[in-house]
């Protein structure tokens, strides 16, 4: 027997329409065999996928051409010139967030920002596009709330509506181009891995996590350079983007079912609950143990 032969099943999605040529679809493969997804597309469509988490492959033209997307990855794809059916394979335990959009709804967002976004431009409007990039930390928090929708039915398409937007609008904040042309400082690639660097050690100690000033002082850049440095790369101050990923940690340790709410909230920094619960109500407009509660319910 071949063992190269992997364990393949039919798998299936959540499309969620979101306007006349604008849908959002995700997918979950909690099995421990890959599942192989399929979708017509038409040409008019530009798509945006990205892996939250594990490994995935698209397969074009009959099985001739493949891609492979990673975790914490995207891919766009845009061929005017030929339809681009979704044929997946979604690895066991990987997350996939798909949004397609019409070039013609897609315009009509963009309609000023049109020589901004370089596929849009004349030269090139009517050729194909490909692009990979990383996943934000800002884009991974709207992709696990869409993958974890659990708010009531009649509110969903609204719900993803707005996430929709949010998604496409992180996604080409975090052009490199326009990073570049409107904050010089980033050009300068150390400077970037010094954000960086500033990001992880707040996650690695975001129970307690340095001062401002201690912070900077540690990846070795002044205070205003941190400032200015961590909103162009994460879109967010470092205060509230640390607060939107502890708020997200408390809620999967929340849904693990391991840990109470007080020890939820010590974990991300809370040495009383009170304090907990009124944080996690501001980030989710609901209590920690509503929110439990609504996971059963």
């Amino acid at each position: 027997m071949n063992s190269d032969v992997k364990n393949v099943a039919r798998g299936t999605f959540s499309e969620t329409k979101i306007d006349d040529g604008f849908f959002v679809l995700t997918y979950q493969n909690e099995n421990i065999y890959t599942e192989v997804i399929e979708r017509a597309i038409d040409s008019s469509f530009i798509q945006f996928h990205f892996c939250l988490k594990g490994s995935s492959k698209f397969i074009f033209n009959e099985g001739r051409y493949a891609l492979d997307i990673l975790e914490e990855n995207s891919l766009l794809l845009y061929n005017p010139q030929r339809d681009l059916p979704i044929h997946l394979e979604l690895n066991p335990n990987s997350w996939l967030v798909s949004v397609l959009i019409s070039i013609k709804k897609f315009h009509s967002l963009f309609s000023q920002e049109a020589d901004y976004i370089t596929f849009l431009s004349d030269d090139n409007k009517d050729k194909k596009y490909y692009k990979d990039g990383k996943i934000s930390p800002s884009m991974a928090i709207v992709l696990t709330q869409l993958i974890h929708y659990n708010l009531n039915q009649s509110i969903k398409n609204l719900y993803f509506k707005g996430k929709a937007y949010e998604l496409l609008s992180l996604y080409f904040n975090r052009s490199e181009d326009a990073n570049i042309e409107h904050c010089p400082f980033l050009v300068d690639e150390t400077n970037v891995i010094k954000i960086r660097k500033a990001k992880d050690i707040i996650i690695a100690r975001m129970a307690e996590p340095p001062s401002l000033q201690e912070l900077a002082d540690e990846i070795g850049l002044n205070l205003k350079k941190l400032k200015e440095g961590f909103k162009q790369i994460y879109g967010d101050s470092v205060f509230s983007f640390l607060f939107d990923y502890k708020m997200e940690f408390a809620r999967k340790l929340l849904e693990s079912g391991e840990h109470n709410v007080n020890e939820v909230g010590l974990k991300v920094g809370y040495s009383t609950s009170s304090h907990f619960i009124a944080a996690f109500k501001k980030k989710y407009g609901t209590t920690p143990k509503k929110y439990l509660m609504s996971l059963t319910s």
